[in-house]
């Protein structure tokens, strides 16, 4: 049994990454699996980059599909709202292109594959016996180009007048997008494509969805790999990164800082308010500026090594994830996996991971007075924070290690074929 991964890229992101440890995860297995991607960053020969034909034909339906693309586009340029995410049409420039690339296989496993595989080009020409598996690491699949709605709530009616670009056309680009995306889903017969949710609540997106919600489902977490993500010694952790040994460390993590729906400006008043408290320190891992006045901060920028940020997660006391809308954060399992409690907000598949009083502690969405006392109850406890990190190591062994993640997803390919 031969399995492709398909995903804009390997490892740039946190989508991509949790594809990619799929993918190795079933390799270390013994399953024959490979990864097809847009954009390759790593140098793993088992990963193939796409090619994009460079005949003169070609590079001229490339250019005219970029050209409908981007004028669809443009009217929305000036009215879309700061702070906001990518949008992501269902078209590509590549359109049926890729799957005469595709690597032989006997199934397809799709990841987060905006931008690179043309919704109505790929599933017409991928050939009709293909079973597909599609992990949902957002809500893209089945919105009219957000990757999260904020709860906008329109994707149950086929988008249109939407708030994230800032449109009033019931008949705008998200809604032509949503269609689009329903007439590719219908030539697929129904157990031909397997929706794999990592939580609940995706899976009851999925359950409610006008596009998806016929297709079988199954609720299969991301997996992490216990031996690179394990407690390492807080001590020397913090020698290391140049912390104080007595200090109260946070640690947040996000791929990009400043992205407003992880939350970091509700972190940064919940902190504003402890201040004061003595030997409170901040870590920052992502890309952007993070300034939390008053506090000192240790920013370590982007980090793609995985020993050297299981270090860093075990240099913190808590990890807090202020995500407002989110999947399953890989940087949630890491943490647990690292023997770090989790402090964050009730939403998404947080609610799944962190188990309230054991492994963490969770609090409403927006409540930065709620999130601001319990990260100072923690941090001024440290016999109730180690107890709390050994039972969220405890939890990540049991029930995210990468052999079960791996396990599950093989049941599904076999089931398929």
């Amino acid at each position: 049994m031969k399995i492709i991964h398909i995903s804009t890229t390997d490892i740039d992101g946190g989508a991509a990454l949790a594809a990619y440890r799929l993918h190795k995860g079933l390799q270390r297995a013994g399953h024959d699996s490979g990864m097809f991607v847009e954009r390759k960053c790593g140098c793993d020969e088992s990963v193939t980059a796409f090619v994009p034909p460079n005949d003169l034909v070609e590079r001229i339906k490339r250019r005219w599909r970029r050209f409908e693309i981007n004028r669809d586009f443009r009217s929305h340029r000036q009215s879309r709202p700061p702070g906001y995410e990518r949008f992501s049409d269902d078209r590509t420039v590549h359109g049926a292109e890729i799957v005469s690339q595709l690597p032989p296989c006997d199934v397809v496993n799709l990841h987060a594959i905006d931008e690179f595989v043309d919704y109505q080009g790929f599933f017409s020409a991928l050939p009709r016996r293909m079973p597909i598996v599609w992990r949902l690491a957002d809500m893209n699949a089945f919105t009219g180009g957000c990757h999260y709605d904020h709860d906008c709530g329109r994707l149950s009616s086929g988008c249109g007048s939407c708030p994230q670009l800032g449109s009033k056309n019931p008949d705008d680009l998200s809604r032509r997008v949503w269609k689009r995306k329903q007439q590719a889903f219908s030539v697929l017969e129904q157990k031909r494509l397997h929706i794999v949710a990592l939580c609940r609540w995706m899976a009851a997106l999925i359950s409610e969805s006008p596009l998806l919600s016929r297709f079988p489902s199954s609720i299969i977490p991301n997996g992490v790999d216990l031996e690179e993500f394990a407690p390492r010694d807080q001590k020397f952790a913090r020698e290391v990164l140049g912390i104080p040994h007595n200090a109260h460390v946070v640690m947040f993590v996000s791929d990009e800082v400043t992205n407003r729906r992880k939350g970091f400006s509700l972190l940064s008043e919940a902190l504003a308010g402890l201040a004061h408290d003595a030997d409170l320190f901040l870590v920052a891992v992502g890309r952007g500026q993070a300034p939390v006045s008053g506090i000192p901060t240790l920013q370590v920028g982007h980090v793609g090594d995985n020993r050297w940020l299981s270090l860093i997660y075990s240099a913190a006391d808590i990890f807090v994830i202020p995500s407002l809308q989110d999947n399953l954060p890989n940087t949630v399992l890491e943490a647990m996996a690292c023997g770090t409690p989790v402090v964050g907000f009730a939403v998404g598949g947080i609610s799944d991971m962190v188990r309230e009083g054991i492994t963490g502690c969770l609090v409403p969405p927006h409540d930065v007075v709620s999130l601001r006392l319990t990260i100072k109850s923690l941090l001024f406890d440290r016999t109730k924070t180690k107890t709390m990190g050994d039972q969220a190591r405890r939890l990540a062994v049991n029930e995210y290690s990468r052999e079960l993640q791996v396990r599950r997803y093989v049941d599904i390919y076999k089931a398929l074929l």
